[in-house]
Parts: C-alpha cells; sequence; structure tokens
C-alpha cells in the first residue's frame, strides 16, 4: 500500500496539503502563532512554544523510528556541516527574533489573518531566500562546507541502536515539559 502511495506523486502533494493544512491548524489551536506568545518565548516568559515543540520531537522521534523498525519507513539523512548548521541558524534567529515568527508559525499566522505575518513574514522569507540564493556559491566555498559531517545520525555516530538515544532523550523530554509545566511556565 505505501509503496503504491509512493508512486502517486499527486496523492502525495494532496497528503503534504492536507498534514500542512492539520499542522497550521494545530500551531493555531496550540497558540504557536500568536505574536504575543512568541515574543513570551523569546523573553523566557511563556514557554507554549517550548512546550509544543518538545511534545512534537518526542512523538514524531517515536513515530518515525517505530515505523522504521516495522520496516514501513526509510530514514533520508541529508547531509550536513557545522558550517551550514551556524549560517542556518543565524538566519533562522535573526528573522525569528526580529519578526517575532518562525516560518511554520508565519504561514499559521497568515492562514489566521494577520497581516504582519503575511507582509513581514512572508515578504521576508522571499527576500531572504533571493540574497541567500544569490550568495549561496560564495558561502558555499567559504562557510557551508566548514566542518562537513555527512549523512550521519547520531546512532550511526556512536554506533549504537537508535533506540539507544531515543529512551533517554524520551524520558529527558518528558521531565522537561514535567518541570516546565510544574514552574508554571
Amino acid at each position: 500500500m505505501l509503496k503504491n502511495i509512493h508512486a502517486n506523486k499527486p496523492l502525495q502533494l494532496c497528503i503534504g496539503l492536507l498534514a500542512g493544512i492539520v499542522f497550521g491548524f494545530m500551531l493555531q489551536k496550540g497558540g504557536a502563532t500568536s505574536y504575543d506568545i512568541i515574543i513570551g518565548q523569546l523573553l523566557l516568559t511563556d514557554f507554549t512554544v517550548v512546550k509544543i515543540m518538545l511534545s512534537a520531537v518526542l512523538t514524531g522521534m517515536i513515530g518515525v523510528h517505530l515505523l522504521k523498525t516495522a520496516g514501513l519507513a526509510r530514514l533520508h539523512p541529508k547531509p550536513g556541516s557545522v558550517g551550514s548548521s551556524v549560517v542556518g541558524g543565524l538566519i533562522f534567529g535573526v528573522g525569528f527574533g526580529v519578526l517575532g515568527y518562525c516560518p511554520g508559525t508565519v504561514a499559521g499566522a497568515v492562514g489566521q489573518g494577520s497581516l504582519d505575518a503575511l507582509f513581514g513574514g512572508v515578504a521576508g522569507m522571499l527576500v531572504g531566500a533571493g540574497i541567500f540564493a544569490a550568495a549561496y556559491p560564495k558561502l558555499e566555498r567559504a562557510i557551508l562546507k566548514k566542518g562537513d559531517f555527512g549523512e550521519v545520525t547520531l546512532p550511526q555516530l556512536l554506533k549504537v541502536s537508535p533506540w539507544v538515544i531515543i529512551v533517554p532523550v524520551s524520558i529527558l523530554i518528558v521531565v522537561l515539559l514535567c518541570l516546565i509545566e510544574k514552574a508554571g511556565l
């Protein structure tokens, strides 16, 4: 069944669109598209976004690896490097700090009618993508390939079963979520 879905590109696009709509709806219902909640996160006074993201990491990490263990999914890690991680983090951080939205929350905020997200976020992402594309050849040679670590995952790097990483990280996330909740953040 999954091979049929994988071969059907229009169906994949429809599934992606529906998943994106559900994702945006859930972000909006969770409050992650609210400018005030996002600014509260940046000021360390409202941890709604952290709780949403940690819950998503926990669910995704366990779900993907259960599917992989059952033979229903394969991982396709992309090559990475320290340089590309630093540049990407800086671009993301500056955009997030200046506008108060990340790419996912900006799409959700546009969907709920926030004009600042539409004109600041979408326009900013398009302009930023254009600038990055123009600078990419020079950045690739000078920075992006520095500290290349290839297509490796943490379990592959440590030469252990993925579950050796997943179980303690899952426990750590649950404990952290409980502590955040207990602190009333």
